[in-house]
């Protein structure tokens, strides 16, 4: 535990580090001294009635929120769990079902067309009440479409103030990047909501054998990375999930049994997919992989 005496020189050695930095002129912003308390209350000894350090954590983020953008939150395009405007109503119920989303974007010819969303609720109105509409035109609601570079807290005021939850990331073209929910939004502050359809992170990975690892395709690439071989990891920040990955690399959704190479010699191979997404993945080692010197 930091006695007194350790705490003010912490915080002395932050001042002169900034006063080096920024000059002694250099006046600090109300963020500098919020972050300053919660510093030294970390480090100092707990007291009754002081913020826990799950609130001191949630301030933190709160500070640092405005300068997210909505590209740095969504769910990554490979990700998206979407339907065909085509779709028939009963087949529409069990694409709910298996997605445990409350609401799913529908699109055109392919991604890049999303022509609008549909929310569970006028879904279950519709089920119960035969004198609703049943087409999908009819359930058909609006969603937002944001550029990559809006800041988070203008997409929470704007979801705010048009009552609409799911927003369409769209890039410099017009084309789909993502998707972003208010829950993300709220997650970037409070953490990660889970709820009881949520799955537990640990069986996101498995060890089949040696060299052989299955994943749902929602596992982080950072666990991977972690877990299995640090150099499986996207080239660029567009995705962070294995199913992203292997979307990016194979340009495409791919069906059971059919697989990708990583350009470390892994191979991805589709376990468990449908038309619209990945859902189990395989991970087969390069034959190398057991006395490779770079993981030893």
């Amino acid at each position: 535990m930091a006695t007194s005496h350790e705490d003010e020189g912490g915080s002395r050695l932050w001042r002169g580090m900034r006063a080096l930095i920024f000059g002694e002129d250099h006046d600090a912003t109300l963020r500098d001294r919020l972050e300053d308390a919660i510093d030294e209350a970390d480090a100092a000894a707990p007291k009754r009635g002081d913020l826990s350090p799950l609130e001191r954590q949630m301030l933190r983020n709160l500070l640092h929120f405005g300068d997210r953008t909505v590209g740095e939150v969504a769910v990554t395009r490979g990700d998206i769990v979407s339907v065909p405007a085509t779709i028939s109503f009963e087949h529409l119920i069990a694409a709910f079902a298996e997605a445990e989303h409350s609401r799913l974007p529908v699109t055109g010819a392919d991604l890049d067309e999303v022509i609008g969303m549909i929310h569970i609720k006028d879904v279950f109105k519709a089920q119960v009440d035969l004198s609703r509409p049943r087409s999908i035109e009819g359930l058909l609601r609006s969603p937002l479409f944001v550029p990559e570079s809006m800041g988070v807290l203008d997409l929470l005021a704007r979801m705010r103030q048009e009552r609409v939850h799911l927003a369409i990331v769209v890039d410099e073209f017009g084309g789909t990047e993502g998707l972003v929910t208010i829950e993300d939004v709220v997650e970037e502050i409070v953490g990660d909501i889970e709820d009881e359809h949520d799955e537990q992170a640990g069986g996101m990975l498995a060890l089949l054998e040696d060299g052989l690892w299955e994943a749902d395709a929602r596992a982080e690439l950072d666990e991977i990375a972690r877990e299995v071989d640090a150099r499986l990891v996207a080239e660029d920040d567009e995705v962070d999930t294995l199913g992203g990955l292997t979307f990016l690399l194979a340009g495409r959704i791919l069906q059971p049994g059919e697989s990708v190479e990583h350009s470390s010699g892994w191979r991805i191979i589709s376990v468990e997919a449908d038309a619209r997404r990945m859902i189990k993945l395989r991970l087969e080692a390069p034959e190398a992989f057991p006395n490779d010197p770079i993981l030893a």
